[in-house]
């Protein structure tokens, strides 16, 4: 059997990181933080997304992308509360560039203060993936246990933040959100952590507080202040 080498002389991925950098851009300048959502199925996404659409009803204008490989589950929970439109990989267990900006034209408007990206469930995929985000938010759930981070080191490692998410279990299971948050802190420092309880509401103020000053931060290095 005869092997033969073939030379690649050019990245294979460059035309999707070119197609994330170029939507990044875009929403940058638009005004629109652009936001992807992470985690294990279950970890409490959507349950997120319709707490922070609460608790933004008439004052931030928010708009949703959900990935899932089928069904539009999440997406018709989300519709009463936002605009929102569906990304069906058909079997890819992540979403990428180009599938999200096809489906912002699909929504009413192409313009949001912010825009959330409900990325497939998955710990592992996602992580390799830009989207053409400015923050990638990576929910850990108290019943999935405290041990991840470590476990699933580039999903923490390439995220923003980390959110420990149905913290209403924590007087049932065993999970210490110190441990999680410093585990995670050993391999990115710089993560922001917060506790939340969707159904609750518990620590979602927190979290919107912290959404709109990095839209903040973002409009005011658009007008170069």
């Amino acid at each position: 059997m005869t092997t033969v080498t073939i030379s690649v002389q050019q990245d294979v991925l460059a035309d999707r990181k070119r197609q994330a950098d170029e939507f990044r851009t875009a929403c940058s300048a638009a005004g629109t933080l652009v936001v992807n959502l992470v985690s294990s199925p279950g970890a409490g996404k959507t349950s997120l997304l319709e707490a922070t659409a609460k608790h933004w009803a008439g004052k931030v204008s928010v708009a949703v992308l959900v990935g899932d490989i089928a069904t539009e589950r999440d997406a018709d929970r989300l519709r009463p509360l936002l605009p929102v439109h569906q990304l069906t990989t058909g079997g890819a267990c992540h979403l990428d560039a180009g599938l999200v900006q096809r489906g912002l034209r699909q929504l009413p408007s192409l313009t949001f203060d912010v825009l959330f990206i409900e990325n497939v469930g998955n710990l592992v995929c996602p992580a390799s993936h830009d989207l053409g985000e400015h923050l990638r938010v990576v929910l850990l759930s108290v019943p999935e246990g405290d041990d991840k981070p470590g476990k699933y080191p580039k999903m923490f490692r390439t995220s923003h933040a980390l959110l420990i998410t149905k913290t209403d279990l924590l007087p049932h299971v065993p999970f210490s959100p110190e441990a999680a948050i410093a585990d995670a802190r050993l391999i990115q420092p710089g993560l922001q952590c917060l506790e939340v309880c969707s159904l609750r509401d518990i620590g979602i103020s927190e979290w919107c507080s912290w959404l709109l000053e990095a839209r903040r931060r973002l409009t005011a290095a658009g007008q170069g202040n």
